[in-house]
């Protein structure tokens, strides 16, 4: 168990008990459990989520399996888009295969989810998306946008979904949708660095 906890302001959105037992030991913040897909059918608890991500922000961590992508994807589109009345922070854990312990069986996927990751890695991806402040600030400078996606080949392409998974390996995201990874890049490389690493693939 960890000591020296990080305190977040904002409201951490996972998805199982255990998963939020895990966060407990990393971080100091307030904790919500989705219940899985069970947040389909309980709009009391989108309401909540609403609600919080309007007042002090949410920050959601799922599973980087197919599944989890699911839930992220559902809780953005029942916030909707508010504009600066919103803030919601997506923090991705990279793909792991493994088998959580308390688990007989691996999951479909077979891969880690939040609760089987480790708890540095987990701090790593709090601070790869900027959540943990590590002293270091990165240069806005100019954006990447969908139409560069589309300039180089990583949407509306024949290659497009294989280019997209080298650019999540590269940069340890789980598999994502176009725009979802156009939002991740941003958080986590500047423009030129997006640049090099596209050029890296084509040699």
């Amino acid at each position: 168990m960890m000591t020296n906890k990080i305190k977040l302001k904002q409201t951490v959105i996972v998805e199982g008990k255990h998963d939020k037992i895990k966060l407990e030991n990393i971080i100091s913040a307030n904790i919500m459990t989705t219940d899985g897909f069970r947040i389909y059918n309980n709009p009391q608890k989108q309401a909540l989520i609403r609600n919080i991500a309007e007042k002090t922000g949410i920050i959601i961590l799922t599973d980087s399996d197919s599944a989890g992508r699911r839930i992220r994807n559902f809780i953005k589109n029942f916030i909707g888009d508010n504009g600066n009345e919103c803030e919601i922070i997506n923090i991705y854990v990279p793909r792991i295969l493994g088998k959580e312990k308390r688990k007989s069986a691996p999951s479909k996927e077979n891969l880690l989810g939040v609760e089987g990751t480790d708890a540095q890695i987990i701090l790593e991806a709090f601070e790869k998306f900027g959540v943990i402040c590590s002293g270091e600030q990165r240069l806005s400078g100019r954006r990447i946008t969908k139409i560069d996606f589309y300039e180089d080949g990583l949407s509306g392409g024949f290659e497009s979904a294989r280019k997209r998974e080298y650019l999540c390996g590269y940069l340890g995201l789980p598999l994502m949708s176009a725009n979802a990874l156009v939002e991740a890049v941003n958080i986590l490389v500047n423009f030129e660095e997006y640049k090099e690493i596209i050029r890296k693939f084509m040699e």
